[in-house]
């Protein structure tokens, strides 16, 4: 039985979909159809992508109803001003496509016992430490170099991982001159480290 569709002679969408309202929907009051609605439109897209990505048929209907069951969960998660829902709902996707395949390969390592603490630790040797903290010192010294607005706006994305768009809603500017700070602060970063 086939709840996914592959079926190219789908009714086709409305012009101009709304996707983020539908979702909104759905964060706020559980809407059915507009559930129904975002369904209908990415299941079949979702196994298809998740198809041409090495799932089996089987594999891709179950990750495709996972995803959008994530969805219908999560929906108030849902943030438009960082991603386009259609962005957000194949990185779900992506993300149970990536943890099966994980499962998938511990499954298949046999029943075996592996042993992780007989494991050798990979730590850096003195000399890569060594390296490692000559570099952190130089770029430390090299961010005191940047004009203030530009090291703001790197160690808001950098250090805090604050993505461009709230980095642009704490700051009260646009997105476009977070993202020409950023490039500006890089490129004045490589010259001073001679990267």
């Amino acid at each position: 039985m086939s709840v996914v569709p592959l079926n190219p002679d789908r009714a086709a969408a409305p012009p101009d979909p709304d996707w983020a309202s539908d979702l909104l929907r759905v964060a706020e009051s559980q809407d059915r159809a507009a559930f129904g609605r975002l369904f209908l439109h990415f299941a079949p897209r979702l196994k298809s992508w998740l198809m041409r990505t090495g799932s089996t048929d089987e594999q891709a209907e179950e990750l495709a109803q996972e995803a959008l069951v994530t969805v219908w969960r999560k929906a108030a998660l849902f943030n438009p001003a960082q991603a386009a829902v259609s962005t957000w709902i194949f990185t779900i996707a992506r993300n149970l496509r990536v943890d099966a395949a994980r499962r998938r390969q511990l499954d298949g390592a046999g029943d075996e016992c592996f042993e992780f603490d007989l494991l050798a630790a990979e730590q850096p040797g003195s000399g890569e430490q060594l390296d490692a903290t000559r570099l952190a010192a130089r770029v430390r010294e090299a961010l005191h170099q940047l004009p203030p607005e530009q090291a703001q706006v790197l160690r808001l994305s950098y250090y805090d991982d604050e993505p461009h768009a709230r980095i642009a809603a704490e700051l009260g500017i646009p997105l476009g001159t977070v993202k020409s700070r950023m490039r500006l602060a890089v490129q004045h970063l490589r010259r001073l480290l001679d990267l």
